[in-house]
């Protein structure tokens, strides 16, 4: 972790795919160690990729970006994966595996890490009970609802306890009792120390948390009025 605790940090950085215009333009902000931030905005206002960005899944075309404290903008290929492992991504595509159980797509994350199963085994199982998916561990995906695959898809970003959480509309195919219980689980990772962003247009759950809130419109980031924490 960097010295000043800074998780994330863009300094006028920009985004464009191709000859394109910018989908992200002259966004500067920052995220601390233990802050937890939603992200609004309309369809299409550029959340996404914003999320991806963190993730390095892209990389500004502009302006700089720091990750837990590392030069992000400029470092080589090779430096990326360490900090990848250090985040939990929930977007909505999925991507699990349809040929394994409920419980060997949450445990793969450990499994890569070379981790022995006796040591994340009772992780995976609390946490999928805690989704709500106890009873379906099982259970390989193709058989599983949308909603069960996106719950899956959460436990699996979160069982190696990351040092920052992105997730992106995590509640979108749930109820609203299931909605409540994983934002729950969210604000209980954060007083453990893991930094969160969440991008969603469930704007009851957003005031029923009261956390600060960063509005993204024509792909420029802004803190929504009365929010608090640094931009």
């Amino acid at each position: 972790m960097a010295a000043n605790g800074l998780i994330i940090d863009f300094e006028n950085a920009g985004l464009a795919y191709g000859d394109a215009p910018e989908t992200l333009s002259d966004v500067t902000l920052q995220l601390r160690e233990g802050e937890f931030r939603f992200l609004t905005g309309p369809s299409g206002a550029g959340k996404t990729s914003l999320l991806k960005m963190m993730y390095l899944a892209h990389r500004p075309t502009r302006g700089r970006f720091s990750l837990f404290g590392e030069d992000a903008s400029n470092a080589p290929r090779e430096a990326l994966p360490p900090l990848r492992r250090r985040i939990g991504v929930v977007f909505q595509e999925f991507r699990l595996l349809d040929h394994l159980t409920a419980f060997e797509n949450v445990a793969l994350p450990m499994k890569v890490a070379g981790i022995n199963q006796n040591q994340y085994r009772e992780d995976v199982s609390e946490l999928l009970n805690w989704v709500g998916l106890g009873h379906r561990m099982g259970a390989k995906p193709p058989t599983l609802s949308g909603g069960e695959q996106q719950r899956v898809a959460l436990a699996r970003a979160l069982v190696s306890k990351p040092d920052l959480i992105l997730a992106d509309e995590p509640t979108g195919n749930v109820d609203p009792a299931m909605s409540e219980r994983i934002m729950k689980l969210f604000v209980e990772l954060n007083k453990l120390g893991a930094a969160v962003i969440v991008a969603t247009h469930n704007l009851r759950l957003v005031q029923t948390l009261g956390k600060p809130v960063l509005r993204i419109s024509d792909g420029r980031v802004s803190r929504a009025p009365g929010a608090g924490g640094a931009l």
